[in-house]
């Protein structure tokens, strides 16, 4: 069974082999084929990497590379964990909402709008390697932002199989057993929404329905932050009204004014992401260096091994376990289009994932969730067919985006930290 991860040469990646070497037993991968335009800091994950192998027994090839086809080559699971422009292009974007005093962040508002135009070209792109070179293959989209990048690769490559993945359904529901002290395996979860913008409505172990304890239990944790950490956070009051407990992204567009403030006295999330990269880095070239390292946590993305693993695991298994992953409604949800990408619990089995029916969103909840996955959809228009007028309207339907008399401009300035990275809008 061969993995082929592109994106290889990134941080993430060692937690990745680390997750793969904790299920051999149901995942028995032999090859990990890891693929990156950076080919210095290939060669050291992809040593890092070799040498956790060895520590753990042995038995998995690691391959390196810079051609993609030769890494997805006959293929059964293709991770897809790439970022165009890398943290350079991620710093511009949070920049360029301070310039226009609007949240900055690579996955919402004009991060996220930014960010999407650079990845779908490249994403497709991917699709169409896939298809050619091991079309029967799972692609797992890590790839932010997640939601956006799965919806039009479901939306213009659905002959390929793919799942949009991310740590923070996994994180919140361990949280949640950790909290209730409830085995994780248990929590069956009431999730809605979209990637990097849900709710967790409510929770049931067996017959039992946690729903009110659980959202207590979260609503007790809240405004308990350490001496000198002044990132926004949930109060007990915000929680009262939202019933349910929030995605942590979701402060962007419920406490707007308090990451504003924020933004004007911090540096960029990029900038401090590149500092703990090149420490890691550094701590990757060490030959002694056998297991990932505990500063890896810092990166983000905790605990991406748990949840991309074991749902390769799952799928590898035919397990029909439940895990909540990025695919189209099919219906799962009523009042949302069928065709449309939601981040909701699935049955995972050999073929895929098989969204779980569930009861309506509340109509605060759907307003949200339709503006952004409309927002959504008009971005993937303008990177598909280089449309500049769906750009701007895009920017016009999110949000976290600016006023009328600033969209052009905006745009314009987009185009210009951007060059030669949006693809088909590059004219």
């Amino acid at each position: 069974m061969k993995l082929a991860v592109i994106g290889g040469g990134s941080t993430y990646t060692p937690e990745l082999i680390d997750g793969v070497l904790q299920r051999r037993d149901r995942l028995p991968v032999d090859v990990i084929h890891l693929c990156d335009i950076n080919e210095e800091r290939l060669d050291i994950v992809a040593s890092f990497a070799r040498r956790m192998v060895e520590a753990a027994g042995g038995g998995i090839e690691i391959r390196q590379g810079t051609d993609t086809a030769e890494a997805v080559r006959g293929a059964r699971f293709v991770v897809s964990q790439f970022r165009i422009g890398g943290q350079a292009a991620r710093h511009r974007d949070e920049m360029l909402g301070r310039e226009f005093g609007l949240i900055g962040q690579e996955t919402v508002g004009v991060g996220g709008f930014a960010k999407g135009l650079r990845t779908i070209p490249v994403a497709l792109a991917l699709a169409d390697t896939i298809l050619a070179e091991a079309p029967d293959a799972t692609l797992l989209n890590f790839t932010n932002p997640a939601g956006m990048v799965t919806e039009s690769l479901l939306r213009h490559r659905p002959q390929l199989n793919t799942i949009g993945l991310c740590n923070v359904p996994w994180n919140v529901r361990m949280e949640i057993a950790q909290t209730l002290s409830i085995p994780f395996e248990e929590l069956q979860l009431d999730y809605v929404g979209l990637n990097h913008l849900s709710w967790v409505r409510g929770l049931r172990v067996g017959d039992r329905d946690l729903s009110a304890e659980a959202i207590r239990g979260f609503r007790g944790l809240t405004g308990k932050q350490a001496p000198g950490d002044d990132d926004p956070a949930w109060s007990p009051e915000s929680i009262d009204v939202m019933d349910a407990i929030p995605n942590y992204y979701l402060l962007y567009y419920y406490e707007r004014e308090a990451w504003l403030h924020y933004q004007s006295c911090h540096a960029t999330r990029a900038s401090e992401v590149m500092a703990i990269e090149a420490k890691l880095i550094e701590q990757y070239r060490n030959p002694d260096l056998r297991h990932k390292p505990a500063e890896l946590m810092q990166r983000g993305g905790a605990y991406y091994s748990d949840s991309a693993a074991q749902l390769m695991a799952d799928i590898a298994s035919d397990a029909r376990a439940v895990h909540v992953v990025n695919t189209r409604n099919a219906g799962a949800i009523p009042g949302m289009p069928d065709d449309v990408v939601m981040e909701i619990p699935c049955i995972v089995d050999g073929s895929g994932a098989h969204p779980i029916a569930a009861r309506p969103m509340r109509p605060d909840m759907d307003a949200l969730v339709r503006s952004v996955k409309d927002f959504e959809l008009l971005t993937i228009n303008a990177a598909v067919h280089g449309d500049e007028e769906s750009a701007l309207r895009a920017l016009l339907a999110n949000p976290l985006g600016p006023d009328l008399s600033r969209v052009k401009s905006l745009w314009a300035r987009v185009r210009e930290e951007h060059r030669g990275l949006l693809g088909a809008l590059d004219v």
